[in-house]
């Protein structure tokens, strides 16, 4: 069975008004389904065409990433990655490995804690 949504449920979920909707609709850059007595509603197959979420016909692995550079900023990297995973999530995607590091981006051989 296909989730179908209100103009107004479909409207919070795109952080847009109803009459955005209605605008795009018109302009037929987002089309709205119409039920037999005319009112517009939405499928969640629009909601993951228009947030660009892919089906699971994926070739490769969903990775994320972060780095900072000292040991005193482990916080900062678990925020990092959080964040990312958020992100990745809120976008369908599940992210199968997560990478990190700490270290700096310069190189590893300075002295007394300045650049070279």
């Amino acid at each position: 069975m296909k989730t179908i949504y209100k103009p107004k449920e479909f409207a919070e979920m795109l952080n847009v008004t109803v009459k955005t909707l209605q605008n795009w609709d018109n302009a037929q850059k987002l089309i709205a389904y119409r039920n037999p007595q005319g009112r517009r509603f939405y499928t969640h197959e629009q909601y993951a065409a228009y947030m660009g979420i892919q089906k699971e016909n994926k070739v490769g692995k969903i990775v994320i990433y972060g780095r900072v550079s000292s040991a005193g900023q482990k916080d900062d990297l678990a925020n990092q990655l959080s964040f990312l995973r958020d992100f990745a999530n809120a976008r369908g995607l599940i992210v199968d490995e997560v990478l990190s590091d700490i270290g700096s981006g310069l190189n590893y051989k300075r002295r007394n804690g300045t650049s070279c």
